[in-house]
């Protein structure tokens, strides 16, 4: 038998403990390869398509976030792949075995495992790039088809970074062997595990620093966010490093002293096992939960700016299609021919509006300055809470002959609200008027003379509307239409009606910047779920290749256990409990830090957004309990077939 077909048996013979790092590996490959081919593809390289060039510096940064990431995973698998089976090395030093014989077995194995993650990855890289490229080329809005083919570059870049990347770390590795004796290889698996240990200061630093962090995260504002983002992450890194090497072992000491639930049924071989599951697992923990927070944080924060935009599309935008006319007649266009124009091909016009002003011109005091006069559309109350209640805003009152301002964006809140008096005037009418009170938000298209609405009691209104010339009234004309999303072309064909100096008076941008706000986010969202995708199979198969290195000692135990009465039922229910607790407990001290950087995010947009969060981290805790399933179920397959007397 030679040394590589010895290689290939232990693959086969290891295959189960080998299946998560292969997967993840393809994995790897495959998402490189599918960026690689966008980013090498000729009419990309040549400028050909000029919408790819922004996605092109996205997507070369993501390859080296996965080579880097890739090169780290690699060399952990490897390591713990080499220290896994000393007891085999002892036993092939002790029949004769070289150590640079034994070094040469390794380096066969890891490449051996690299040509078939490569090949695999490669392959399905070729069968999905057609898929993946026509996706790409409708979010970025190509004019022309980007064309289907195989670029030679990408397959010799992919092979060879990651056959590079995979030799490396087998050097690496194939370096560790042979550096024990042989009585210390044997002897590996019969040493006995110390007890766990903690540090009660060590436990406290780790409950200190996670509240720490978590309350600066919850305490931080605007103007302290800078400077307080780096001590949170700091506090909360710690805190979780601690958390999983002193402060568990800290909690399952507290359990084994409550002696009624201790002793119940199989708790005492539960609790006792627990505790050096996690304590030989915490560094893999640690890594499990903070690459979870990352992806939880990072897909919640996409997600939230998704919604938030498309909120703030609507908050600036009351309707889909709104102008402003001044004096007599129609200076912008009949609002009749107006909706004719946008359900010519099949749009429907839902709603329709039309709010009666005034122009007040010249305006200074409250927000409006000496030196820069401004303009306002004044408005009668009646019109205003009318209009205020179909977006969502709160209705207004006034006493006597006071009015308020309107400002059209909900953020200006924050400046403070602007009371005091306003002077002005309404055609050649001077304007003098008591502010008590203020409002923020778009009632109306703020567009030209609306962007500022002027809000005065119904009988002010009437008094002020008699006394103005015809060149002083305005007339706002709004249309809703269903299923505006999808709109653009009835929106277009109404722009295209109106000449240079009507389009100034309307506001017909909503639809083609939510779909440009839609192609940006989605973009974002398709090329980051490959690399979310990536992180958490990666996650989950650092804990499923972990368990499955200790396959034979548990084998043993268990095998002990079962002559001494412990029956298989008891048995699944021991490792379900072990196994949930080891994939889920990452998952959900990473959805807390997640919770508390959504809390931190609301802060700076100035509005809630963690229940747009919990939607993401929903989707997590079902996939991680998938994998935590399939786990859990082959390797306790595994423990009860061997386990038998």
């Amino acid at each position: 038998m030679t040394f590589r077909s010895l290689a290939l048996n232990n693959i086969r013979g290891n295959w189960r403990s080998y299946a998560a790092f292969f997967l993840s590996s393809v994995f790897s490959v495959l998402i490189f390869y599918l960026y690689a081919s966008f980013v090498l593809h000729p009419d990309v390289v040549n400028g050909k398509i000029e919408q790819a060039q922004g996605v092109k510096k996205m997507m070369e940064v993501c390859m080296y976030l996965i080579l880097i990431f890739s090169f780290f995973f690699v060399l952990y698998s490897s390591s713990a792949f080499v220290k896994t089976r000393k007891k085999e090395f002892g036993l092939l030093t002790l029949f004769g075995t070289t150590r640079g014989q034994l070094r040469k077995m390794v380096v066969y194995e890891s490449l051996a495992v690299a040509a078939l993650s490569i090949a695999a990855g490669l392959g399905l890289g070729i069968l999905l790039s057609k898929l993946f490229i026509l996706t790409l080329g409708v979010l970025i809005g190509t004019d022309v088809p980007i064309r289907f083919l195989v670029p030679g570059r990408a397959v010799l870049l992919t092979a060879g970074g990651f056959l590079l990347l995979f030799f490396v770390i087998s050097l690496l590795s194939a370096l560790r062997v042979g550096r024990s004796e042989i009585i210390d290889l044997l002897g590996e698996g019969r040493r006995p595990k110390r007890p766990p240990a903690f540090s009660p200061g060590l436990s406290a630093l780790a409950a200190l620093s996670l509240g720490a962090g978590y309350a600066m995260a919850a305490m931080t504002t605007v103007q302290t966010f800078m400077m307080l983002a780096l001590p949170i992450i700091g506090f909360t890194v710690l805190g979780t490093y601690f958390l999983y090497t002193q402060l568990s072992v800290a909690v399952i000491r507290l359990l084994q002293r409550r002696k009624s639930f201790y002793y119940k049924g199989t708790n005492l071989l539960s609790i006792s096992q627990l505790a050096f599951r996690i304590k030989d697992n915490a560094r893999i923990l640690f890594v499990v939960t903070v690459l979870g927070a990352i992806v939880m944080s990072a897909a919640s924060t996409v997600y939230v700016f998704q919604k938030l935009q498309r909120d703030q599309i609507l908050e600036h935008t009351p309707y889909t299609v709104g102008y402003v006319e001044q004096g007599p007649g129609h200076s912008v266009m009949d609002p009749d021919q107006a909706a004719a124009l946008l359900e010519q091909d099949g749009g429907s016009v839902t709603e329709r509006s039309e709010v009666k002003g005034l122009h007040a011109s010249g305006l200074v005091g409250a927000v409006f300055r000496d030196d820069r006069p401004g303009d306002a559309m004044v408005v009668a109350l009646s019109d205003y809470n009318r209009e205020a209640e179909r977006v969502g805003l709160p209705k207004r009152s006034l006493d006597g002959d006071a009015g308020f301002l309107v400002e059209p964006f909900r953020s200006m809140q924050e400046k403070g609200k602007p009371e005091g008096e306003l002077l002005g005037r309404i055609g050649d009418e001077p304007l003098r008027l008591k502010l008590d009170e203020s409002a923020y938000g778009a009632a109306l298209s703020p567009i030209a003379q609306a962007s500022w609405l002027l809000v005065v009691s119904d009988r002010q209104m009437e008094r002020w509307t008699a006394a103005a010339p015809a060149s002083a009234k305005l007339a706002f004309y709004g249309f809703e239409l269903a299923d505006w999303e999808h709109r653009l072309a009835d929106v277009k064909r109404f722009d295209e009606a109106l000449t240079p100096a009507a389009k100034e008076q309307a506001q017909t941008y909503r639809v083609s910047s939510y779909i440009e706000m839609r192609q940006s986010i989605g973009l974002t969202v398709f090329i980051g779920l490959f690399i979310s995708v990536l992180f958490f199979i990666a996650s989950g198969s650092l804990l499923y290749f972990k368990l499955f290195t200790e396959l034979q000692e548990d084998r043993s135990q268990f095998r002990a256990l079962n002559r001494i009465g412990l029956t298989s039922g008891e048995l699944r229910r021991t490792v379900g409990v072990q196994v949930g607790l080891l994939y889920l407990v990452p998952c959900l001290v990473g959805i807390v830090h997640s919770l508390f950087a959504m809390q931190a995010l609301g802060t700076l947009i100035g509005r809630p957004v963690w229940m747009y969060g919990l939607v993401v981290m929903g989707v997590y805790i079902l996939m991680q309990a998938a994998y935590c399933l399939i786990s859990w179920t082959t390797y306790t397959r595994s423990i009860v077939r061997d386990s038998r007397v």
